[in-house]
């Protein structure tokens, strides 16, 4: 049934009502025999009954008339669907190809390198810098989704011009519907972070009045301010909002962008205020961004350009259209011009709209409908996050593995193909990476809410995903396979009729962000009282979550427990009944020690703690991830890691002087399968003058971070040729008898932050540091008073300058007077 599903699911779109049915019913028909299969296994792991197996018997017998009926109607309509149960041959087995290393460059084209967007930008930018100087100035940014408002607006608030005239900014991102309490915490953390201010921890407790009277108090005080609102959709949202900005004298700027003109109308309603209505691409831009987004800018070959040019014009000059189409043509044979001429001829159907949203979302159905099955079921379970959510990519990757959307493949574990399959959908602009850790693997990515229109659409379709805010929700089916609890508000409007449903089939139960206390506990008890098939329970960051509920430890299927960041204080013994568990996240919690217990988990391969937890016991041998372990017990501890053989990720703390070796010695044992030691950090370790903490560091191949902090008491330290070839950040703070840095030529070529902090004996800039040309952020503070002195006066005939003109960012804090910091910024392509 599923493969003939893989099949059937890229002729849905087309199909006629009937067949549309009749593969809803093979779905459902799927579904429920996995149920089933599961129910059996569960059952008869325990005890097995003359009940339990007429009973099971029963429900196999109902599947296999079910199961005849759909092969009946199958040969009924198998000449008018078209398509057969075989899929060696079948589309989605076709795509199902390895990655294509070759065309990495020209399937990871950068979204925020838009052409055509120089123009707008410098017209935003003279309207934030120009008019009355005293006055309050709103500029609004109005067009559809996947115009690039975000892209251009993000491009002005970074403008160097902008920076400098505006020293407070902040940019604040609006969901859909708006959470106006979060709107005002992440505003107020954001200002106070930008002026280096700590985050008043009152700021959890205020009301919306309250939090919108601190940032009127602290925008009043702080100067002039540039604040951008993106994606803003109803009139009275900017009008909390507006409250909460005061004109103070200064000149302040507000940029807002939305999708719709009243917005824009109402918040520009004074007389230098502006409203920007944002343009498609020209057709000469279109057409840069296609060719760079499919053959890296060095164009388009002859035979393919006048088909390319026809697939363009469809698109209208929507960036996101022409990226997400240019997306999956990448992967498609450049010497056939018939492939791309059967994509020009569907686009011609699929373009036949009574609009441009709708023609827009039916170009990403496209892009949807062109991927392998096993891609299309991982897309779809992005719909599990809220609009604009960041969402983090190890954690989605370990949720596809739990539910078993990942497949195996010889020589990688499930979490290796779930990130080739990220990349994948990232190369095809389905998603989009907002940070990324080294080598570029995604850390962070996001769903352009367009995109997220689609997913959202066929994910309710295939009832794959129900969502509740704990209010009264409509499901599609009485069948909830997987429920999905976003943040709601703190009213006790809530009685959600969650009785008139059925969770006996639920599969997973996941929490997005904190609910509601009573919400809370009223829907897991639900679940939990009726849910045997449950294999993901996500309550991460269920803050009033104190204690496991018993009945958690009845789930024989659970695969994924995430219980970080929530009050649970101790794991019971009972956890020795999950056999089958595969994650287990106890991060941020309080949970001081684990039962030996947990050793019977002998499927268990990530297991995330960050207490004075001993967890490097020698039998549990499937942990691939352990994060992070406590080493102050002793060598013994540090020996046994040596033992864990599949560890692919390690996090140690609070290692002794006296183990260091013992360590060594076992790291060596997993050099096999362990992927990184990216991360060094050293918190007063103080080393002498004669332990030169970069030499053993020196060829680390994968060290992206070193942490520094009164760890070193020596007076120079010395980047050599050739070292730290992927360190991008390094922070030295508190090196109180640091008096010199060198870079050698060959050196941190990477290198992108610097932090130079609380050195008070360093007399000069590190010497050579003009050969680490991808320096992109320098922060110099509380230097020796003859450098900071030097930096104060900086300008470009001075050798300093020399040495650090190609930096874009540069950020230095001069210490004035005992009333505190003086900040002082240098921005710029040459400062």
């Amino acid at each position: 049934m599923r493969a003939f599903l893989g099949v059937a699911e890229t002729k849905e779109e087309d199909a006629d009502l009937r067949l549309q049915e009749w593969i809803k019913q093979v779905r459902e028909a799927a579904y429920d025999t996995e149920d089933v299969l599961d129910e059996f296994v569960a059952r008869f792991a325990r005890h097995s009954t003359l009940r339990t197996r007429h009973k099971l018997a029963v429900q196999i017998q109902g599947i296999k008339a079910r199961v005849k009926n759909i092969s009946e109607g199958h040969q009924r309509y198998q000449l008018e669907f078209g398509v057969t149960t075989q899929v060696s041959g079948s589309p989605a087995a076709a795509n199902n190809t390895t990655w294509h290393h070759s065309r990495d460059d020209a399937l990871l084209v950068e979204e925020a390198e838009l052409v055509g967007i120089d123009k707008p930008k410098q017209q935003l930018v003279s309207q934030l810098l120009e008019g009355d100087e005293s006055q309050l100035k709103v500029v609004s940014v109005v067009g559809m989704g996947g115009l690039g408002k975000t892209t251009l607006v993000k491009k002005v608030h970074e403008d160097f011009d902008v920076r400098r005239h505006f020293p407070v900014r902040a940019f604040v991102t609006v969901s859909q519907p708006c959470n106006f309490l979060e709107l005002l915490k992440d505003l107020t953390r954001q200002l106070h972070n930008d002026l280096k201010k700590p985050v008043p921890e009152s700021i959890e407790a205020m009301t919306a009045f309250q939090l919108k009277l601190c940032v009127k108090n602290f925008l009043q005080q702080a100067g002039r301010y540039a604040i951008v609102f993106d994606d803003v959709w109803d009139v009275e949202v900017w009008n909390e909002i507006r409250f909460a900005l005061p004109e103070n004298g200064y000149g302040n700027r507000v940029m807002l962008t939305t999708r719709k003109v009243d917005v824009a109308s109402a918040s520009c309603n004074k007389s230098q205020d502006y409203v920007f209505k944002m343009a498609p691409l020209s057709f000469e831009d279109s057409w840069t961004l296609f060719c760079n987004k499919i053959f890296k800018g060095n164009g388009c070959p002859a035979h393919l350009t006048d088909v390319a040019k026809g697939i363009l014009g469809k698109c209208q000059g929507l960036p996101l259209a022409i990226l997400a189409i240019g997306g999956f043509l990448a992967l498609k044979d450049f010497l056939i011009a018939e492939e791309w001429e059967m994509v020009r001829r569907s686009l011609v159907g699929e373009l036949e709209g009574s609009g441009m949203l709708d023609r827009v979302r039916k170009i990403l159905s496209l892009s949807y409908n062109d991927l392998p099955c096993h891609l299309k079921t991982c897309l779809l379970y992005l719909s599990i996050y809220p609009d604009d959510y960041e969402i983090d990519c190890h954690k989605l990757v370990l949720l596809w593995s739990a539910e078993r959307f990942v497949g195996k493949r010889e020589g990688m574990t499930m979490m290796d193909v779930g990130f080739n399959y990220l990349r994948e959908l990232i190369s095809r602009s389905l998603i989009q990476v907002t940070q990324s850790f080294y080598e570029g693997i995604p850390y962070f990515c996001r769903i352009h809410d367009l995109v997220r229109e689609v997913v959202l659409s066929k994910a309710r379709e295939q009832n794959m995903i129900a969502i509740t805010t704990g209010q009264y929700t409509k499901w599609l089916s009485e069948k909830v396979r997987r429920l999905v609890v976003h943040s709601c508000s703190n009213n006790t409007e809530q009685h959600q009729e969650s009785q008139c449903y059925s969770f006996n089939h639920l599969r997973s139960f996941i929490t997005i962000e904190s609910m509601n206390p009573l919400i809370s506990r009223t829907l897991l008890s639900e679940v939990l009282k009726s849910s045997r098939l449950l294999k993901v329970l996500d309550l991460s960051d269920e803050e009033t979550l104190e204690k496991i509920p018993n009945e958690v430890f009845n789930l024989y299927h659970l695969r994924h427990l995430n219980l970080c960041r929530t009050g649970v204080k101790a794991v019971p013994n009972f956890i020795g009944k999950l056999r089958n568990l595969e994650y287990l996240g106890l991060r941020e919690t309080q949970v001081k020690e684990l039962p030996v217990e947990i050793l019977k988990l002998q499927k268990l391969e990530h297991l995330m703690v960050l207490k004075k937890v001993d967890v490097s016991d020698e039998r549990l041998q499937a942990l691939q991830s352990l994060s992070t372990i406590d080493a102050s017990s002793g060598s013994v501890g540090v020996k046994e890691i040596g033992a864990l053989t599949q560890l692919r990720r390690l996090g140690i703390s609070n290692l002794r002087r006296e183990d260091g070796k013992v360590l060594c010695s076992s790291l060596a044992t997993l050099t096999t399968n362990l992927q990184s030691l990216a991360r060094i950090d050293l918190y007063w370790s103080g080393l002498r003058d004669e332990e030169d903490p970069l030499e053993p560091l020196h060829h680390l191949p994968n060290l992206v971070t070193i942490i520094f902090c009164g760890s070193y008491q020596g007076e120079g330290l010395c980047f050599k040729a050739g070292g730290f070839l992927k360190l991008k950040d390094l922070y030295l703070k508190k090196l109180e008898k640091l008096k010199w840095l060198k870079v050698e030529e060959g050196a941190l070529p990477s290198l992108h932050e610097l932090s130079l902090d609380r050195l008070p004996l360093l007399e000069e800039l590190p010497l050579g540091i003009q050969h680490s040309r991808n320096l992109r952020k320098l922060y110099l503070s509380e230097l020796s008073s003859q450098l900071m002195e030097k930096l104060e006066n900086l300008n470009e005939q001075t050798e300093d300058y020399r040495k650090i003109a190609h930096v874009s960012e540069v950020v230095i804090e001069l210490w004035t007077d005992e009333e505190g910091w003086r900040l002082h910024r240098l921005w710029g392509k040459k400062m």
